[in-house]
Formats: structure tokens, C-alpha cells, sequence
């Protein structure tokens, strides 16, 4: 089965990202750490068990050793993300990353190893940093055993209640999904483009993130 792990906000530089989600929001977002063969950096904060949000950009002092995750390479991905940083795609979890892969016919791999400091996992990478979708199917992630690394990040009181995805194909999506997840908070659904919204319980208030 998948659980859902993360959502992904992206921008061309962390210091974008991070003001996009903290004015959103209304909580400091800190800083996390880098990804050295992906050539990015990150800001994270906890939104419940098990689950977090993940502010990422390029790494100006990094050469990442391949394509960038995330489609962040992606020059029409790029001047978007100029214009405004946004909720790009979420990332669900897995205790068996290569089976999970060949269950969506390798469209979300292959695995590749990544670390940020001390932690190392394996995540699902098409070779030219593409996302499956366009970002709107999940990223497949497989953390080492032990505790999820959303228990050593900072908690200001923020709870995710409900992601929405939208996706010109967003019945396929569901239907490829719904074998391998259950999880009342994704919302998956047609429309005219593709299209990331998180609600999100804040100290002050309900807030939404996109």
C-alpha cells in the first residue's frame, strides 16, 4: 500500500519558496538541509503524523549529477516558478519502492538513492526529472526503517486536512491509485489543467496552499 507522505511546494530559489509558503500559511517554515546529486535544498515543516511539507528550489552552490527531481531542469517549469512559486506535486510512501514502481508500470522510476546529511532513502526518478503526470500522480518514496523523519521536524501547530489534485486525466489517476491508497484527505478529480490545492488547519485558522 501507499501512504501519503508529503506535499512538494517549488521555486527557482529557497528564499522564494519559503516567503510563498509562510504568507500562506502564517508559520516560520525551517530550514532542512541539502541533496547534493540533485543539486537542491529544502525548508520542512510537520503537518501531522507521518506527513510534511517540503519547501524545495535549486541549490545555487550544488552541480547536481543528473537531472534535477521534480522537473525542476525544466525550462517551461522554470519560468513559472519565476513568476510564482506553487504546490507542485506530493509524494507518497512505500516499505517497497521497486515493487511499488513496477506496479504503475515504471512510469514514477526508476529508484535512485538520495540524502540529505546523515538520512538516505530511495525515491522514484525518471531519468530526465520528469514527474509522472506532470506532478499530479505521486512521487513513490521509500524511507529506512525507523522513525519518520517528520518526527524531528518543527511542529507550529499546522495539520493537513484534505489535498485536492486536479488533472485534465484525473479519472485515470484515481483509478490507478485507488488499488494501492485509501486516504480520505486526496481528492483527486478532473479538470482543465493541472492543479495542486492543500487545506490546511493553521493556528490561525484554516488555511489553503497552493
Amino acid at each position: 500500500m501507499l501512504v501519503f507522505d508529503h506535499i512538494t511546494v517549488a521555486a527557482v530559489d529557497i528564499e522564494s519558496g519559503v516567503a510563498y509558503a509562510e504568507k500562506a500559511l502564517g508559520v516560520p517554515i525551517p530550514r532542512g538541509g541539502a541533496h547534493p546529486s540533485m543539486g537542491t535544498h529544502n525548508h520542512l515543516l510537520r503537518l501531522g503524523p507521518g506527513v510534511f511539507l517540503e519547501i524545495i528550489a535549486p541549490d545555487p552552490e550544488a552541480r547536481p549529477r543528473r537531472a534535477r527531481w521534480f522537473g525542476l531542469d525544466d525550462d517551461g517549469l522554470r519560468a513559472g516558478l519565476a513568476a510564482s512559486p506553487r504546490l507542485l506535486t506530493w509524494v507518497a510512501r512505500t516499505p517497497g519502492l521497486e515493487d511499488a514502481l513496477a506496479s504503475v508500470d515504471g512510469a514514477a522510476g526508476p529508484a535512485v538513492r538520495v540524502s540529505r546529511g546523515d538520512l538516505s532513502w530511495l525515491i522514484g526518478v525518471p531519468e530526465d526529472g520528469s514527474m509522472p503526470f506532470d506532478g499530479a500522480f505521486p512521487t513513490l518514496i521509500e524511507w529506512p526503517p525507523g522513525p519518520h523523519p517528520s518526527d524531528g521536524m518543527a511542529d507550529h501547530g499546522c495539520r493537513i486536512e484534505r489535498l485536492i489534485v486536479e488533472h485534465p486525466r484525473g479519472d485515470q489517476i484515481a483509478i490507478a491509485l485507488r488499488p494501492h491508497m485509501a486516504d480520505e484527505r486526496i481528492v483527486v478529480r478532473t479538470g482543465v489543467r493541472v492543479r495542486l490545492e492543500a487545506v490546511i488547519a493553521a493556528p490561525g485558522g484554516v488555511r489553503v496552499l497552493t
